[in-house]
């Protein structure tokens, strides 16, 4: 029997090849060894009836958010690339709400915004929890400092109660202590703070508490 739907999202932000993996465009210090720890979360959540939903950066080859084009980022996950694919290893049981597919900045996963022009563009993520009535998100991925930072900030904007998941994220930390720094920024917003679950022994490893397998997903 399936869980009730929850008023609970988990959103997992942006666990992508280029952020995730060592040989990645803006590969995120760390980021692999969090994977796991993710899953167990989305585990987590796909047990408690939670709708998981998942963010990936999706660029055109050229866009202002690029330093080859003005910008500050080396290229990165670039649309259909292997490196905007996620993770091979991350577990993926919802939708992905794709950002930045026409050049705009996209580090929330609820808006992107112009490079130019300033101008903010929701996504379709909001709807998506509105639909589901979820009142509270919890928010783990990459990079700490920057997407995961405004995907939580927007959140919190929006008016979801926010949670960070806080053992199943890291920094691109660009200046060191950025990521500390955005944690610190997150909780002083109103966002709470939160561990994964842990690893259970090996005892504890029954059939029921693995991960679900990894279904097809867009892209």
């Amino acid at each position: 029997m399936s869980a009730p739907q929850s008023t609970t999202a988990l959103i997992v932000t942006d666990v992508q090849n280029d952020f995730a993996d060592p040989d990645g465009g803006l590969a995120v210090r760390g980021a692999e060894a969090i994977v796991p720890v993710i899953n167990r979360a989305i585990a987590e959540a796909a047990d408690a009836g939670e709708f998981v939903a998942y963010t990936q950066d999706w660029h055109p080859e050229s866009t202002p958010h690029f330093a080859k084009d003005g910008g500050i980022w080396p290229v990165h996950c670039v649309a259909g690339t292997w490196g905007a694919q996620f993770h091979p290893d991350l577990v993926v049981v919802g939708p992905s709400v794709r950002k930045g597919s026409n050049g705009e900045d996209g580090y929330s996963g609820f808006t992107m915004r112009d490079p130019l022009t300033g101008e903010t563009i929701p996504t379709e993520l909001e709807a998506l929890l509105r639909g589901r009535g979820v009142g509270r998100v919890r928010v783990c991925g990459l990079a700490t400092d920057y997407c995961v930072r405004a995907t939580a900030l927007d959140a919190v904007r929006l008016g979801f109660e926010a949670t960070l998941l806080v053992d199943a994220v890291a920094a691109v930390d660009l200046k060191p202590g950025d990521g500390a720094n955005a944690i610190d920024e997150l909780r002083a917003a109103g966002v709470d703070l939160e561990t994964a679950p842990a690893d259970p022994s090996p005892a504890d490893k029954t059939p029921a508490a693995q991960a679900p397998a990894e279904p097809s997903h867009r892209g």
